[in-house]
């Protein structure tokens, strides 16, 4: 109520001074269900992402637009290497995701337990000024003049998997007095998303992989080929394909058993591996073969690649767990895709492409083994 006798000049400020008021709170209001519509669009997102860079592409791409951050980095711990390691060898490109970090411990992130909580769960987030010789490792490469932070623990099982790092240019944005049951929230999701994503691109890895020899096995490098031949399509690049078998491997078995057998697949493995490049392709076929896919390699070059492998296996005898020492040797088959045939489907193709290599190694056998043969076609 207004207080008796007041002036109508008095009133009429009064009321516009409500009217500003319920203005500012109706214009708060839009504000705060305009940032809860995307961020609801940003949960949605995340969740259906069907990849491990499509989740965190999105994560850095769309959450400093939505919450007016200035810079957003993630932390992961990866203690053996292993996410790194599969994410790699998936195809994921680092280069394009700077503010990605894998550290080794999560001690590195700073967390301590809370005393509310078990001795093993995780503090709240840490939320205060930027200084660079304490924030270093989780803002890798921060903007000038960055001067709050927030760091989010990443929590699954009341275990720490990693960090959300959200950095402002403004001193105010990150205080140690602000709520952070938003934050919080928004972490959890992302932890859940990272902790999905994560695990089927392993199982993915799994499956793709032979599990004796570590390398690929034949699901990946026919996928890859059909991948590899698209590109090089464009592109204008060769493509060459090694087929490789070891010689009198049945006699290895026989006289050694499978457990020595599977010790010499496993070196002759790591020796093909060890002559190829970051961009090249190794699998397993099944039984002694393998496949090498050569990327931007013509038929010479291919050439001297399968005879440099050839050399590092027969040169060197294999040395088994039992003591024993063998010579193994190898053959190898080359061909090389250079005219595409842009008419012919890239499944016909591919097949081509092995076949010729497949030829050319047994031409190899025919000959003798323990060389390498070029495909004639």
């Amino acid at each position: 109520m207004y207080e008796q006798g007041a002036s109508p000049r008095e009133l009429q400020s009064d009321n516009d001074a409500l009217r500003a008021r319920m203005a500012y709170l109706m214009e708060q209001a839009e504000r705060n269900h305009t940032i809860m519509c995307r961020h609801q669009a940003f949960d949605l997102e995340i969740v259906g992402a069907g990849s491990f860079p499509e989740l965190i592409g999105t994560i850095f791409r769309s959450l400093p637009v939505i919450s007016d951050l200035d810079i957003v980095t993630l932390c992961l711990v990866d203690p053996e290497q292993d996410i790194h390691t599969v994410m790699d060898k998936l195809g994921v490109d680092f280069s394009a995701f700077p503010q990605l970090v894998f550290v080794g411990h999560d001690s590195v992130l700073g967390f301590v337990p809370s005393r509310s909580l078990l001795l093993t769960a995780p503090s709240k987030p840490l939320l205060g000024p930027y200084v660079p010789t304490v924030h270093q490792a989780m803002f890798p490469q921060p903007p000038a003049g960055l001067q709050s932070v927030a760091l989010v623990p990443l929590i699954r099982n009341k275990r720490i998997i990693g960090s959300l790092n959200l950095g402002s240019l403004d001193p105010t944005r990150f205080t140690p007095a602000l709520g952070t049951d938003f934050i919080e929230h928004m972490a959890s999701i992302i932890a859940i998303c990272l902790e999905n994503v994560i695990s089927n691109e392993m199982l993915k890895y799994i499956g793709l992989t032979d599990s004796l020899t570590g390398v690929y096995n034949r699901r990946y490098i026919d996928r890859r080929l059909l991948e590899e031949i698209g590109r090089a399509r464009r592109q204008a690049y060769r493509i060459s394909c090694l087929y490789i078998d070891l010689d009198h491997f049945k006699a290895v078995n026989d006289t050694f058993g499978h457990p020595g057998g599977d010790e010499v697949l496993r070196e002759v493995a790591a020796r093909i591996k060890a002559e190829l490049r970051l961009s090249d392709a190794l699998g397993r076929f099944g039984g002694e073969e393998f496949v090498v896919l050569l990327i931007d390699a013509d038929l010479e070059s291919a050439t001297i690649v399968a005879q440099r492998i050839r050399a590092s296996i027969a040169d060197a005898p294999f040395h088994l767990s039992t003591g024993d020492q063998l010579p193994i040797s190898v053959s190898i088959g080359v061909a090389t895709l250079d005219d595409f045939e842009r008419d012919h489907a890239i499944e016909g193709v591919a097949q081509q492409l092995v076949a010729k290599a497949d030829s050319a190694l047994y031409q190899a056998k025919e000959n003798g083994r323990n060389q390498v043969v070029t495909s004639s076609d």
